[in-house]
């Protein structure tokens, strides 16, 4: 798990988080608009998150208080990152 990689889909408002390769076998609903994705090892893989722009505006921006802004700057269409594993557990 050395680098989690963020994919946004504008049109369905969904970013998913890749944490480790491998096929999903299994998935937990933790909220109606979160989902852990699970390999076959019941290890996480991946995380969805469903109202992206909405999640991200009230639980990162929001503890972050900052003024409100416009979440069309915090995640712009076809973004595709990178992390290392300390940065992206940092959000």
């Amino acid at each position: 798990m050395n680098n989690v990689k963020m994919v946004y889909f504008e049109q369905e408002d969904i970013l998913h988080l890749i944490i480790a390769d491998g096929l999903e076998s299994g998935s937990i609903e933790l909220t109606p608009y979160i989902t852990i994705e699970l390999n076959e090892r019941n290890e996480i893989i991946g995380i969805e998150i469903l109202q992206a722009r909405q999640f991200i505006r009230d639980v990162i921006v929001g503890s972050l208080k900052l003024p409100d802004l416009p979440t069309a700057y915090i995640l712009p269409y076809g973004v595709n990152v990178t992390l290392p594993v300390s940065q992206a557990m940092a959000v």
